[in-house]
């Protein structure tokens, strides 16, 4: 069985799913955005280089994780809260969902690096990532949404706000007394911050959890 085929299958299975979830939402500028995203190297880039799917293919796996995840979320929500149907949105939260990291498209360098064999009785060479901000160096949301709206996407206003705020704590550590303000105020005004942030998180911390014997 080659394995080297079976990864390469699954980034391609992966890409034609994102794509055509993209394409549901039927929203002005998608076309681009798949366009620039493939000059970008999205659909080959990893989702991290240490803490989750950190493997070619790994960013738009785990894209399609946290849009599974919201979407699962999505109809609970609306039995729940019945009054904010209308604010939760099926294409905002597709779109919000699969392209909220799309920031990290062209953040990582593939490196190969030296580590102790598991035997510990040497050394050997492994492939892994890098990370290099130095090309864009705006942060994580907010570079997103300008990626987004450069490739000429139309986005809301709260779409904006959850994909500018989907870190949630991960990103308010050394913000400013302003930015936790900014955060509690999107969260307050569009529920769909909350559903994004919700979806990441699951999909980070549980899909896509491994030990380390599996790795």
């Amino acid at each position: 069985m080659d394995l080297g085929n079976l990864k390469i299958d699954k980034v391609a299975e992966n890409k034609e799913e994102f794509c055509r979830l993209l394409r549901s939402t039927k929203r002005e500028g998608v076309e681009y955005v798949i366009e620039d995203l493939e000059k970008l190297g999205f659909f080959e880039a990893p989702a991290s280089t240490r803490f989750h799917l950190c493997s070619r293919g790994g960013l738009v796996e785990h894209s399609l994780n946290v849009c599974r995840a919201a979407l699962e979320l999505l109809p609970v929500m609306h039995k729940m809260r019945p009054d904010l149907k209308e604010q939760l949105r099926e294409d905002s939260v597709i779109l919000c969902s699969l392209l909220h990291d799309v920031n990290k498209a062209e953040i990582y360098k593939p490196v190969t690096k030296r580590r102790r064999n598991a035997a510990n009785t040497g050394w050997e060479d492994y492939e892994t990532y890098d990370v290099d901000f130095s090309n864009f160096p705006i942060g994580h949301g907010e570079k997103s949404v300008i990626v987004l709206l450069l490739s000429g996407l139309q986005l809301r206003d709260e779409e904006m706000l959850a994909i500018r705020w989907h870190m949630a704590a991960w990103d308010l550590a050394f913000q400013s007394a302003e930015a936790k303000s900014n955060i509690n105020a999107a969260r307050d005004k569009y529920p769909l911050c909350g559903l994004i942030q919700c979806a990441d998180t699951l999909a980070a911390n549980i899909l896509e959890h491994t030990d380390k014997e599996e790795e």
